[in-house]
């Protein structure tokens, strides 16, 4: 138990001899930002001392006399009613005991019994993949992560519209580069696809089918429409696998317009249906929508609400107890629709979260960059991430929250420096790597029983505290907190680094719980970057 757990347990414990029923996200804990003002800090006095009736600072007074630990050297009342905790030096290296045993798992919550479904990105497969969904993927797998290293039983998902307009428009597009290899060009319309990656298609289909589909009837249009959809999601899967995201599942919406399930959900939803000139309305404003929506269009089709809607109670119905959507920012209007279509099926509105990403803009020396110099379109996922690294990307589009628009600094990227806040993380890892290999001759005290510097104990803290980083990002739904505990991590390494002689052979008990520490920091590092889909590199 780290040393934040134990002062909450101490704070929740002393709180119930005055019929004060806490839980630990009742209770803050911050570390003191001035070693004057002790270790850690609670404010659970002011917040609590009115409701029993009692003057906050008297109340503190009163309840700080009562906590007593042996971790704890004093504790001091500041202010109007702070609770400042000083703790004993060989408390603050406890914590190392803690990461070597957990090791790659240290940090981990307990299971909180809560499955989540994270569903995120899920492009339509009718071309590349553009820099707004890589910053959905790398917000959502990260999210997903990091609500996993909370203790949350999560699955992540990527649905696939193979439905509709656009795959009608890919397969009739198909159909024509194919035509187009023997000689017969077909017009491609306006909202046709025009991507000449569908001609190296095409041309895979001449080389297996040669010209079996050239004449057009129903099983050649079903044909090209399943052909391209299955190839444009074998690119994306591939360039999925190559931005180290995977998907637990991938749901079809073709599966959910099978065996008749969307009209079996329209006739359970028909208390809160009406027609209105020939349409079909769903009073979502009934609940928390600012209007009715449409879910059949007057010429007897379905809105894409529709199928949304029962994959959403599909998604329910297999026991998820919260479903966290992470979509484009455009989808702002979808929020309070979809969660009134749940309440009217008995769900809580709040079974559903949708996190909104901001779209991005790059930049290169200090000028936005629209177009590729080498395709001449907009820059793609593939072109940004071969050009810049998957590390950096994915990086640097997770450290702000996705509601912020995001600009990306081409320059920056690739700069090795601290500038850079990636390359500083990964440093700081690879300095700790290199420490340890100059060091390995001379063994570690894992006890860290020497430590108790300035620099020292700010590491400890900090990686005392990483646990409690994860849940306030998981709480958050902020995988940004944790690209903020990694730079200050990161700095505190590069910190001690400068201040101390880690390796000292004529001090060797004091290298020996030095490189204690290090190797805690390395641990804690790569754990952390791992959350983000960061490698750990040992050298740089």
């Amino acid at each position: 138990m780290g040393n934040e757990e134990k002062l909450k347990s101490i704070l929740i414990a002393t709180a119930k001899e005055y019929g004060l029923s806490l839980s630990p996200s009742d209770v803050v804990l911050e570390r003191s930002k001035d070693p004057a003002h002790g270790d850690y800090a609670t404010n659970l006095a002011l917040r609590y001392g009115k409701q029993l009736g009692m003057n906050p600072r008297a109340f503190a007074t009163e309840f700080a006399a009562k906590l007593n630990d042996s971790a704890i050297d004093k504790v001091e009342v500041a202010g109007p009613g702070f609770i400042n905790f000083f703790l004993h030096a060989d408390a603050m290296t406890t914590v190392l005991a803690d990461v070597f045993r957990l090791g790659k798992d240290y940090g981990r919550r307990p299971s909180k019994g809560v499955k989540v479904n994270v569903e995120f990105f899920s492009a339509n497969p009718t071309g590349d993949i553009h820099l707004g969904h890589t910053r959905i993927g790398a917000f959502g797998d990260s999210l997903a992560e990091t609500l996993i290293w909370a203790g949350y039983d999560v699955t992540r998902e990527y649905y696939v519209n193979d439905c509709g307009n656009q795959v009608e428009h890919l397969g009739h597009s198909l159909r024509c580069r194919y035509h187009e290899l023997y000689g017969e060009p077909l017009e491609l319309g306006d909202d046709d696809y025009h991507g000449v990656d569908l001609i190296d298609i095409a041309k895979s289909i001449r080389e297996k089918f040669g010209d079996k589909y050239l004449v057009d009837n129903e099983e050649s249009h079903d044909f090209f429409i399943r052909y391209g959809i299955d190839a444009e999601l074998a690119k994306i899967k591939a360039e999925l696998t190559n931005f180290r995201i995977h998907f637990d599942r991938f749901s079809y919406e073709s599966d959910i317009r099978k065996d008749g399930r969307i009209e079996k959900t329209i006739d359970e939803l028909k208390e809160y249906t009406y027609v209105d000139q020939g349409a079909t309305y769903l009073k979502t404003s009934a609940f928390l929508d600012d209007k009715d929506r449409p879910i059949i269009k007057s010429n007897g089709q379905y809105t894409y609400f529709m199928p949304d809607i029962a994959y959403h109670y599909d998604k329910m119905s297999r026991g998820f107890d919260l479903l966290i959507d992470v979509l484009g920012a455009d989808h702002h209007g979808y929020i309070n629709r979809m969660k009134s279509a749940l309440a009217m099926k008995g769900y809580s509105p709040d079974a559903l979260e949708v996190d909104l990403v901001q779209m991005v803009k790059t930049y290169r020396d200090g000028e936005e960059v629209k177009m590729s110099k080498r395709t001449g379109k907009a820059i793609s996922h593939h072109e940004l991430v071969e050009e810049v690294g998957v590390d950096a990307v994915r990086y640097l589009f997770v450290e702000r929250s996705p509601s912020t628009h995001l600009d990306f600094d081409y320059n920056l990227a690739l700069e090795q420096s601290s500038a850079n806040p990636v390359y500083y993380a990964q440093y700081a890892h690879a300095r700790c790597c290199s420490l340890l290999n100059l060091g390995e001759d001379i063994g570690i005290d894992e006890s860290g029983s020497l430590l108790g510097n300035e620099q020292e104990t700010a590491i400890l803290k900090h990686i005392a505290d990483f646990g409690n980083a994860i849940e306030g990002a998981a709480r958050e739904r902020a995988p940004y907190r944790i690209s903020a505990y990694i730079h200050t991590l990161a700095g505190l390494v590069h910190e001690f680094y400068a201040h101390n002689r880690v390796i000292d052979r004529e001090n060797l008990p004091l290298t020996r719980s030095r490189l204690a520490l290090v190797k805690a920091a390395k641990i804690t590092l790569s754990n952390a970057l791992g959350i983000l889909g960061v490698s750990s590199p040992e050298k740089m």
